[in-house]
């Protein structure tokens, strides 16, 4: 009997994308086999060197050396422009630089996928041919932090806007199982905070908690429905941890771990996969 073709689908998050390095990482030493990967915006970058052949426990480790703060510090290359305050190429070349150059997609071991969203259009732009360092650039282009990136006459963001978590990607590059992993907290994963005799309320809302908390109701409509077509969803318990805070890169990878373990068994399960001796 011949194989299901196994996709992972990588969503975006920020800091709270390196939770993926731990799912990764949990996979990898259970021999669950890893065919195709669609990424958007940190999935993207994280999925890309993983299907270059790179080994999980060496990209945790990159992460744990790499990612302190005077590290990224140095690669905000701020600069003058109309679409964004940094213009990306620093990033780009500490990518370039951890996968040996500027290899393009059929290079890679694993098939590979990065999802972008053309911001004058308003529609998705999956890239999976030329420059894999191009096409990850494009996909984790914030709006109004990175510079808009330019490919192929097209001005693209960040993938997360219009596919959060690319499953509708993954299955259409021929996955029959897909594994999602979400970053992406539940709008019911709010923060509380406790009254004086100890009773739980909500915070009281400002108008920087009210725009927030639209787009995260808009957000997290889009990331259920994402999510609809995986088989198995793997969520990593990283509410707590800001959107920009790489400094906790260690508690990402390490809840990435946890929640890949606790979907491990079902995995198996699911793909007939019986635990290697």
């Amino acid at each position: 009997m011949q194989r299901r073709k196994v996709g992972l689908a990588l969503g975006g998050g920020a800091a709270r994308g390196l939770a993926h390095i731990g799912v990764l990482h949990v996979l990898q030493e259970e021999q669950i086999p890893i065919d195709m990967i669609a990424g958007s915006s940190a999935g993207a970058a994280i999925g890309a060197i993983y299907a270059q052949g790179k080994d999980a426990s060496l990209i945790k480790n990159l992460a744990l050396k790499l990612l302190d703060w005077r590290r990224l510090v140095s690669l905000a290359d701020f600069g003058f422009s109309r679409t964004g305050f940094i213009r990306g190429r620093k990033v780009g070349e500490l990518l370039k630089s951890i996968m040996g150059g500027n290899i393009s997609f059929g290079d890679l071991k694993i098939q590979l996928a990065c999802v972008a969203t053309d911001i004058i259009r308003c529609e998705e732009v999956v890239i999976n041919e030329g420059s894999v360092i191009d096409g990850v650039r494009a996909s984790f282009s914030i709006p109004g932090i990175f510079a808009v990136a330019k490919w192929r006459g097209r001005y693209l963001v960040d993938g997360g806007l219009i596919n959060p978590v690319p499953v509708s990607v993954v299955r259409s590059m021929g996955a029959d199982f897909v594994i999602a992993v979400n970053v992406i907290p539940d709008i019911s994963e709010r923060r509380f905070q406790a009254g004086k005799e100890g009773i739980v309320t909500f915070k009281k809302p400002n108008i920087f908690s009210v725009v927030m908390q639209s787009m995260q109701m808009a957000q997290c409509v889009l990331v259920r429905s994402c999510l609809e077509g995986a088989d198995i969803v793997i969520t990593p318990r990283v509410a707590h941890i800001g959107v920009g805070d790489f400094r906790r890169h260690q508690e990402c990878i390490l809840q990435g771990e946890l929640a890949a373990k606790d979907s491990v068994v079902e995995i198996r399960r699911q793909l007939g996969i019986k635990k290697a001796i």
